[in-house]
């Protein structure tokens, strides 16, 4: 089961991903993380892009859909995941279906949350980070729209885009999520129980 929760920075992505991932009793594959824990293990592609990294370059495309590979190959995607935060690009995207492909997988649902930029803005600046000012963010938005957004009519033609209102309680946001998947035969279950408890 491979689903992609798509959305601009500040949306929720990463909140919806987790929730998801546990209802679903599938991996959440944040690529921020896998791409941290690359640098950090020194895997062959993690000291690629560290050079990259270190120099003020942005990773190439290619470096980034191996570091995302190289993650999947865990035990623990076995069953697959949720992808938040890649494909971002179309690049990216081609390297996806290529890999999946050759791992005999497909995408089963790419889900869009859909939040209006003025609400973006007010959340990123409500957490009050400092690398979170109106400028910077605005620039965020600027190159998820050039880059990223275009996707949705990639994956809209490929009959796999659902959009989702990202407005609201996170758990009323989960639910639109698992009624927008549910057509797809993805079914929410719990996490399995290792303890039988049957009468």
């Amino acid at each position: 089961m491979i689903i992609i929760l798509f959305g601009a920075p500040g949306v929720g992505k990463g909140t919806q991903a987790v929730i998801l991932a546990e209802k679903l009793g599938v991996a959440h594959l944040s690529t921020g993380d896998a791409f941290r824990a690359a640098i950090k293990n020194q895997t062959p592609v993690g000291v690629l892009a560290k050079e990259f990294v270190d120099a003020g370059k942005l990773v190439p495309d290619e470096i980034v859909a191996r570091i995302v590979e190289e993650a999947m190959e865990g035990a623990t995607f076995a069953k697959g995941c949720i992808l938040d935060g890649f494909p971002r690009t179309r690049a990216q995207a081609d390297a996806l279906d290529t890999m999946l492909a050759a791992k005999g997988l497909h995408i089963d649902s790419v889900v869009n949350l859909n939040v209006d930029d003025s609400t973006i803005i007010s959340r990123l600046l409500q957490r009050g980070r400092a690398d979170d000012s109106e400028d910077i963010i605005r620039h965020r938005l600027d190159i998820y729209n050039h880059e990223t957004a275009p996707l949705l009519k990639f994956y809209s033609d490929k009959g796999l885009l659902t959009s989702v209102d990202g407005i609201g309680n996170v758990e009323f946001v989960n639910e639109r999520i698992l009624s927008a998947i549910a057509p797809s035969g993805v079914q929410a279950h719990p996490v399995p129980d290792t303890t039988s408890d049957q009468a």
